[in-house]
């Protein structure tokens, strides 16, 4: 079936309801989102994924829902790494769990809008000049070996340009005034650390999007699978963060796993005119690394765990 306007229309009136339910009835105010309630958002978040999965599989046929799934499993473990940085972001300036809510529903609204411009500059490209397709996939490589053997990440708000134009533009207050991001404060207006943490969860997406994109670029080009799938994974990106914030530290080896990831669909952009790598088997490599680390990652932390107990 061919994409229509409508099918755009249909999944963007579906995006709306169910985001307004979530971040504008349900989650409207500040308040510290506990572990059931983002159990709950998350698997509904799940399951609405797969529902679309499998309604692409009868309207437009198994391999664009193969494609769709894998985008989905490249976009979430991906973002699973952002749940690091956000942990960073959130300590380096202070937030507390009732404040954070607030920053992580602009930041993906944010990242809704840049991921659309990505996404359709990076298909553009592609098309127009089909060596890009090269340099994606060295971005990849690189990107995740850097992953694999860069070192832990450090979060210097103090290097980021756009921090740094921000404290040019604005004057920046000491201390969270509830949750706003500006206050007036002596006639002047003013911004909080609250917008300086979202200046920093925004541009570091900004720079994941890089990464993101051309992966899934590698899995499909059609504009409505590599944006829905960014879509659903970005949309529960809020309610697992409160999912596994606490438990982040069990997964030691899931960033390795990323990291193999982001370089096999890398090695797949760049042999792209010597050999096409199957969908099912890039499904299927995807699946067996982030199955594979996770595992391994939850043995050694309970090891690790019961040997701390007993120490």
């Amino acid at each position: 079936m061919e994409i229509t306007t409508m099918m755009w229309i249909g999944f963007a009136v579906i995006m709306l309801v169910v985001f307004a339910l979530d971040l504008g009835v349900f989650n409207r105010k500040s308040h510290e989102i506990k572990f059931r309630e983002a159990l709950t958002w998350t698997l509904v978040w799940v399951s609405l994924a797969l529902s679309f999965n499998a309604w692409i599989y009868f309207e437009m046929g198994p391999t664009k829902a193969m494609e769709f799934f894998t985008g989905y499993l490249i976009e979430q473990s991906l973002s699973v790494d952002n749940l690091f940085v956000f942990i960073m972001i959130f300590t380096y300036f202070h937030i507390t769990k009732v404040h954070q809510p607030k920053i992580l529903k602009w930041g993906i609204i944010g990242a809704l809008v840049l991921r659309a411009i990505f996404i359709l500059a990076g298909i553009e490209l592609i098309e127009r000049f089909h060596w890009m397709i090269y340099v994606f996939g060295g971005i990849l490589v690189v990107t995740g070996f850097k992953m694999a053997f860069g070192g832990e990440e450090k979060i210097e708000p103090e290097k980021n340009p756009i921090v740094r134009l921000v404290r040019k533009l604005v004057p920046i207050t000491k201390r969270i005034r509830d949750d706003r991001f500006f206050i007036k404060k002596g006639g002047v207006r003013a911004a909080t650390p609250l917008f300086l943490a979202l200046v920093m969860v925004e541009s570091s997406d900004l720079i994941f999007a890089v990464d993101s994109i051309p992966a899934v670029l590698a899995v499909s080009r059609d504009p409505f699978i590599v944006y829905t799938s960014n879509v659903f994974a970005i949309m529960g990106l809020r309610s697992l963060y409160y999912l596994l914030a606490n438990v982040m530290e069990m997964f030691v080896y899931l960033k390795l796993g990323v990291s193999v990831i982001l370089a096999y669909v890398g090695v797949k952009m760049l042999l792209v005119d010597i050999y096409h790598i199957p969908i099912i088997f890039s499904l299927g490599t995807i699946v067996g690394v982030l199955a594979i680390s996770i595992l391994t990652s939850v043995t050694i932390g309970n090891r690790r765990a019961r040997a701390a107990h007993r120490g």
